[in-house]
């Protein structure tokens, strides 16, 4: 067998094996059992909420145990194709079947990361927010250029996209903007990508046609569900209720909808235009609102037990995680991991996988020579 299919080979392999490792497979594999037959209880379905936990979970166990199925079936076809096309020396077909190969590598590398996605939130739909830096317009051309990356990212991978605030620049762009990103393992993924960016390029906004340096700020929260129970005092409340903006002429909003909540002890502010209700707005803003405060619990008990080093940086002008040169070169750097990536326009339309699988197993501090140490 030629020698890129046994390296191949030999990746899969480790991959699956730490995925079983991670999924604890026998008492995964029962526990599904155990949900699939909740599931056909005909009296769970009187209980609405208890139903819904119940559909999740089942169905995060399924793709993950069906997933590594699939994967196994796959890779086994694909090396009995090889063995049949290398005895009638056809290369044309094995060619294809390595192709399929670097498919699965990829693949069963992409799950062993999100298998480390074990935190408290981690299964969770997210908040991320995109924040302009100081620059005016080219900090806001690139705030929006960032909230259109991440879209794309969202969308590729099949998660649904809420535009719930946002505040246009002056001139183009935006100062500021929240989307909820609806999906499995939604906040596992995008915890990685708070803190500074960095874009350097030449400047479209500049007659003169010189280098510019912008920043924005990403941060991401995660959704709260029924099963986190948030209380806030409505005497730590500030609201302020607002017009808003709209495509002017007709579509003005002419009742102040937009709803803003400010959380007085921790300053925390959450905004929602997302509906024309005042009372629906009210509603989103206090979920954004309790989810904020959550995160932020959740960021205390990580310094409290030093979990992450990624985590205790604070988000900060001079926190950058990652660079995107335009000009005079072209590479888009993580200064945490170390990962590049010379095509700064395909990572520009969502190609995040890499830079967010390297920063999530750092951050987990599970690297596949750690975890094959472990299994010895």
């Amino acid at each position: 067998m030629r020698a890129d299919a046994q390296s191949l080979q030999e990746q899969i392999t480790a991959s699956v094996s730490l995925l079983r490792r991670h999924l604890d497979w026998d008492a995964a594999t029962a526990r599904l059992a155990e949900l699939n037959a909740r599931a056909e209880d005909p009296d769970l379905w009187n209980k609405a909420d208890e139903a819904q936990r119940v559909m999740r979970e089942r169905n995060r166990l399924s793709d993950q145990i069906e997933g590594v199925q699939k994967l196994e079936r796959e890779v086994a076809d694909a090396f009995e194709l090889i063995e049949l096309a290398e005895a009638e020396g056809d290369e044309a077909t094995v060619d294809a079947a390595i192709a399929d190969l670097h498919r699965y590598a990829a693949e069963a590398k992409r799950r062993e990361i999100e298998s480390l996605l074990s935190g408290e939130a981690d299964p969770n739909d997210a908040y991320l927010e995109v924040n302009a830096g100081a620059g005016g317009t080219e900090a806001q051309d690139w705030a929006e250029m960032l909230l259109r990356m991440y879209m794309r990212w969202a969308e590729a991978r099949g998660y649904k996209v809420t535009l719930t605030e946002q505040s246009d620049g002056e001139q183009a762009g935006i100062k500021s903007a929240t989307i909820q990103v609806t999906g499995p393992n939604a906040y596992g993924w995008l915890k990685t990508e708070s803190g500074v960016h960095r874009l350097v390029r030449i400047s479209p906004f500049d007659a003169a046609a010189r280098r510019q340096t912008s920043f924005a700020s990403v941060y991401c929260y995660p959704v709260i569900d029924d099963k986190i129970e948030i209380e806030v005092n409505p005497a730590d409340l500030k609201t302020d209720t607002f017009r808003a903006s709209g495509a002017g002429g007709q579509h003005v909003n002419k009742t102040e909808s937009g709803v803003r909540f400010t959380h007085i002890p921790t300053g925390i502010v959450a905004a929602s235009t997302q509906d024309r209700s005042q009372h629906r707005n009210r509603e989103i803003a206090m979920n954004m609102l309790k989810a904020r405060l959550y995160e932020l619990e959740l960021k205390k008990r990580e310094a409290i037990n030093e979990a992450t080093e990624a985590g205790k940086t604070d988000i900060g002008w001079g926190h950058q995680i990652r660079s995107y040169v335009l000009q005079p070169y072209q590479l888009v750097k993580d200064l945490r991991t170390g990962v590049e990536k010379g095509n700064p326009a395909a990572v520009l339309d969502g190609e995040l996988d890499e830079f967010m699988a390297a920063a999530l197993a750092q951050r987990v501090g599970a690297t596949r020579s750690e975890a094959s140490a472990s299994a010895r």
